[in-house]
């Protein structure tokens, strides 16, 4: 393990790392940090807390990872980050651990893309093969589905929820939830449509794609309460059963939307 840890590294003893981690000049690697094979942390990283980092995933210069929350209740509780394989984090990018009133936990999945300048709260959950474009910077709390992307500079309230396959344009204010499947941007952000290139790219058949364009005008064009919204999604899974997985996952998201949805 000495071979691929440079000397001027400083890695607790009670660390476990993988014999095949690389880590840089002038890490800094606490004791409670777990990291997995293939793993690589660029010169002058910072890992602590409790942070469990699985496998294949590459940190650049400056990264600072399981720092403590930036929340006033935090009381120096054993709370956890926990990554996940596969992800690329670029440089000076904070990811923090969570915090007890919340589960006590930050999790990101695999294969996420994770810009430069990003910070990432306490006790956000980053799905997996999402993209967070430079200085993205997520609130306390957030939540970010499978394949959403964030543009650059957007800044994300705390409690706010991204959904799967949305994409959101650079400079955007995300103050309430996003639905899945939805382009939004703006200041404050708006949804503008369906990010239909995004599903094309990830096989989605030109009938599914145009079930949501459906689905979307459901939601938003028609003026309907949200309840009602609802229910006429409910009865279109009856009778589109190709699309009743993707209804679902649109469904699920507009359940539990405590903070209400993005409007135009």
């Amino acid at each position: 393990m000495a071979g691929n840890i440079h000397p001027t590294a400083v890695v607790d003893p009670a660390a476990k790392i993988d014999p095949s981690v690389v880590i840089g000049a002038f890490c800094v690697v606490g004791p409670d940090v777990t990291i997995g094979a293939g793993t690589e942390l660029g010169p002058y990283c910072m890992v602590d807390g409790v942070t469990t980092i699985g496998r294949d995933n590459r940190f650049y210069r400056y990264c600072s990872i399981g720092g403590m929350p930036q929340d006033k209740k935090y009381n120096g509780e054993p709370t956890r980050l926990v990554i996940g394989n596969g992800n690329t984090v670029r440089e000076f990018v904070t990811l923090n651990t969570g915090t007890v009133q919340d589960g006590g936990a930050t999790t990101l999945g695999d294969d996420n893309w994770i810009m430069a300048y990003v910070h990432i709260a306490h006790d956000c959950h980053i799905g997996s093969h999402t993209i967070l474009a430079n200085s993205v910077q997520l609130g306390g709390h957030v939540h970010v589905g499978d394949w959403a992307i964030v543009g650059g500079l957007t800044g994300v309230h705390q409690f706010s929820r991204i959904g799967a396959h949305s994409m959101t344009g650079g400079n955007s204010s995300l103050m309430q939830d996003t639905p899945p499947f939805v382009l939004a941007a703006g200041n404050p952000c708006r949804p503008v449509g369906i990010n239909v290139e995004g599903l094309k790219r990830r096989g989605f058949t030109p009938a599914q794609v145009s079930a949501l364009r459906d689905a979307y005008k459901i939601i938003y064009r028609r003026g309907l309460p949200l309840d009602d919204a609802r229910a006429e999604l409910r009865a279109r899974q009856q009778a589109e059963p190709e699309v009743a997985e993707h209804l679902q996952t649109l469904l699920d998201f507009l359940d539990v939307a405590s903070r209400g949805i993005i409007r135009p």
